[in-house]
């Protein structure tokens, strides 16, 4: 799968506020979009001078900041939304929901990755189990009352040790229990809207898709 592996500042940038792609490092080092609070390229101060954004570029940019928070492709994010439509609820929950049900989102949620890329090359190389099964696909549907932890053989690795000892890493959600002396953690139940922690307009995405 193609996925987008220049600066990633340039994201944040574009989408006019801090997405944490960096770990650690959006929290420690001067972010780019404090210096330059506009989108990238030649004209990324005229556009911020324009006139109010349509309600389709609202939509757009929505869709957009919610697909590099959480690394995916369009056409699997396309695919992720036309199954949440399908299930009972709100749709946008369920959207938002099965993002945060990802194997390298849990892995980061839980602490033992900086950044959900960083999460996602762990599970890339075989350092996370589920179960006490190896699972290496990042798009893997954790379930509640599955186990998660990382692969023993990998506990002490440098990027899993400066996860859990960074100052400034975010504090573990409520639905997720985790035990950072073994690197084993669980998910509890299934997260409501309320319980993640994510300030995206995901109705903006709904309406974009139901066009």
């Amino acid at each position: 799968m193609a996925r987008y592996t220049g600066p990633v500042c340039k994201l944040c940038r574009r989408e006019g506020q801090k997405l944490f792609l960096k770990g650690t490092k959006c929290y420690t080092e001067k972010c780019p979009i404090e210096r330059r609070n506009y989108a990238p390229g030649q004209h990324g101060q005229a556009q911020a001078r324009r006139r109010k954004a349509s309600d389709y570029a609202q939509q757009l940019r929505e869709k957009q900041k919610v697909k590099r928070i959480y690394g995916v492709s369009e056409r699997y994010f396309k695919n992720l939304f036309e199954h949440a439509a399908r299930q009972a609820g709100v749709t946008g929950e369920n959207l938002l929901v099965a993002l945060e049900s990802r194997l390298d989102n849990i892995v980061y949620r839980m602490g033992f990755g900086a950044s959900r890329r960083q999460a996602r090359q762990l599970v890339r190389h075989g350092h996370v189990q589920v179960n006490g099964r190896t699972v290496n696909i990042p798009s893997y549907a954790v379930r509640p009352g599955d186990e998660v932890k990382v692969a023993p053989k990998s506990k002490d690795i440098l990027p899993v040790q400066a996860a859990l000892e960074a100052k400034t890493r975010p504090d573990v959600v409520r639905w997720l229990a985790v035990d950072a002396e073994t690197r084993t953690g669980r998910m509890l139940e299934r997260p409501g809207r309320a319980d993640i922690p994510l300030a995206v307009q995901e109705q903006l995405i709904v309406e974009l898709y139901s066009k």
